[in-house]
């Protein structure tokens, strides 16, 4: 996975936070079992002399330094035992006092022999989540407040003579079964349908969906995705171009991106390349997207050339939206 260095800095800044708070927690617990119990605070001051004798005698010459080590080690041992009977006797567990890690795993350094560790990826995939996804503005983006009764439950001949709602309801189900079902396995999506119909709202429940399972989630428009893939290649601002690419990055590299509205850009012979590397990279490494648009296969191959036509017609599942305006038909019902 290709990180961004900035998101990267602020993940392992939040696992320093977290040491911190542990280590805070500790030495508040140690203050308050020296004050209970002040034996153990004795016992705690004999154990750092003993540490510190014990590294002595490791390196000492000396003819008896087994056995003063071996006097050592068995003295270590009883206060230890003494320091956790006393601990036992006050209602406190054994190791009430030892440091505290949030992951086991990397003692919260957030990295083992020298990779990064799973806690990390998560706070960095966390990160990306909150600093991509548009989508999720009113916490209201969830499958269970997805509302069928705004299309219509009338026959629609352009349909096959099935509802609007009827259509909804599988495209509905099928979103939210892609959803729990999420994996490096799935299919990609593609969304068509007129505006106002759910697309946008449907991919917010996935992508909701998909940050709670851990996954990384980035959503952008087309025109502001691909204007990120011009402004890393043309751009003549070094900062500029630079965050341009680590955008490019984040797209490349989380595990679902959410492209909106395909088709609203201004499409140029650069935008058509650029389509074709996001489709085409994220389709390589197994990582999945959802694309929306209203337009139809021969409009995407007449516009986007037939290669990625190809790719999105023969490797994305399509669900057609269907049904009216739901915009317009809260602003009826005064909603």
């Amino acid at each position: 996975m290709a990180y961004n260095p900035a998101l990267l800095a602020r993940a392992r800044g939040a696992l320093a936070e977290r040491r911190q708070a542990n280590e805070a927690e500790r030495e508040r617990r140690a203050a308050r079992v020296k004050a209970r119990i002040p034996r153990v605070g004795e016992i705690d001051a004999a154990l750092r002399r003993q540490m510190a004798e014990l590294c002595a005698l490791t390196f000492s010459r000396e003819p008896d330094a087994p056995g003063k080590l071996a006097a050592l080690r068995g003295a270590n041992l009883a206060l230890q035992a003494e320091r956790a009977e006393l601990l036992r006797a006050a209602g406190l567990p054994a190791d009430y006092t030892d440091e505290i890690y949030t992951c086991a795993a990397c003692h919260d350094s957030g990295y083992v022999d020298g990779e990064p560790c799973e806690c990390l990826i998560r706070e960095y995939k966390a990160l990306l989540t909150r600093e991509l996804s548009g989508l999720m503005r009113d916490g209201g983006e969830s499958f269970e407040n997805f509302r069928l009764d705004f299309y219509s439950a009338e026959p629609d001949p352009a349909l096959g003579g099935a509802s609007p709602r009827e259509t909804m309801r599988l495209v509905f189900e099928t979103c939210r079964t892609w959803a729990r079902g999420l994996s490096r396995s799935s299919p990609s999506l593609i969304f068509r349908g007129g505006p106002g119909l759910g697309k946008t709202f449907l991919s917010a429940c996935i992508a909701r969906e998909a940050a709670a399972r851990g996954f990384s989630v980035a959503y952008e428009s087309a025109p502001a995705a691909l204007g990120e893939f011009e402004k890393e290649r043309f751009s003549r601002d070094a900062a500029e171009a630079a965050a341009a690419a680590a955008k490019v990055r984040e797209y490349m590299g989380c595990d679902l991106m959410i492209l909106d509205d395909l088709g609203t850009e201004m499409t140029t012979s650069f935008t058509v390349s650029a389509l074709y590397q996001l489709v085409n990279g994220r389709l390589a490494a197994s990582r999945q997207t959802i694309i929306s648009t209203n337009l139809d296969d021969a409009q995407i191959e007449r516009r986007y050339g037939p290669q990625t036509a190809s790719r999105l017609a023969g490797e994305y599942e399509l669900l057609v939206f269907a049904g009216s305006d739901i915009r317009r038909i809260k602003k009826e019902r005064g909603l």
